[in-house]
């Protein structure tokens, strides 16, 4: 009886934690291949996903190797369906990482020191310029053997963000229903320059995952007809 009373209370938490993950979608967004700015190419993507009152942001700088501080992700500006064009930033969350002779060294998990700004180009935008810059820009995976004096042992820059950051803001309004409709990434040390406005990819609502909670709730009346057996 105990062992069914401990799968009826995991298969509960699962289907409960799958009905979370029911109420959110996904839109993301890429530099179209080829993208390139001032100092050179750019490769970056973000990641939302909506949900109640709330969008979490993965902003993810790809490109490998790179040369400059002005390749490195600075900032986005982004637009909801809904048309929100005020948040507040919650949190946010990103590996540190120092280059110095041409090898990155890694860092502990910070907060990124980026902000938002509200009532730009009619959404929101997540900038480090104005906030934590020059420093924590987004850079790419290594190795660093390209990098020029922006990067490389460059204090005012050093540390950068390791890759990957990712944001949580609360945006009064926005549901699972609530898609993004546009992003426009940006690049380098200087504030609005290295503008990249980025490709739209598939939206996948996460009700997709209600398969899991039928299956998941499927168990959960298994193991109670166990329990009335026993």
């Amino acid at each position: 009886m105990t062992h069914v009373k401990l799968i009826s209370a995991a298969l509960g938490a699962l289907a409960y934690s799958v009905a979370l993950q029911a109420n959110a979608a996904t839109d993301t967004f890429i530099t179209p291949a080829g993208s390139t700015v001032t100092d050179g190419a750019v490769n970056a993507s973000a990641v939302f996903v909506t949900g109640s009152g709330m969008i979490t942001i993965t902003l993810n700088d790809l490109l490998a190797n790179p040369k400059s501080a002005g390749q490195l992700l600075s900032d986005i500006e982004f637009t909801l369906s809904n048309g929100a064009t005020t948040g507040t930033l919650a949190s946010s969350s990103a590996q540190e990482i120092s280059i110095a002779s041409h090898i990155g060294t890694p860092g502990g998990i910070v907060s990124t020191g980026w902000g938002l700004n509200d009532n730009v180009s009619g959404g929101l935008q997540l900038d480090v310029l104005g906030f934590a810059g020059p420093s924590h820009l987004i850079i790419g995976p290594g190795p660093y053997t390209n990098a020029n004096g922006s990067i490389d042992g460059n204090g005012p820059h050093n540390p950068f963000l390791w890759g990957t950051a990712t944001f949580t803001v609360d945006v009064t309004g926005v549901t699972a229903g609530t898609s993004i409709t546009g992003a426009v990434f940006s690049f380098g040390t200087t504030e609005g320059a290295n503008l990249v406005t980025g490709t739209p990819g598939t939206s996948v609502p996460e009700p997709a995952s209600l398969g899991l909670l039928g299956l998941g709730l499927a168990g959960l009346g298994l193991a109670r007809r166990r329990g009335r057996k026993a």
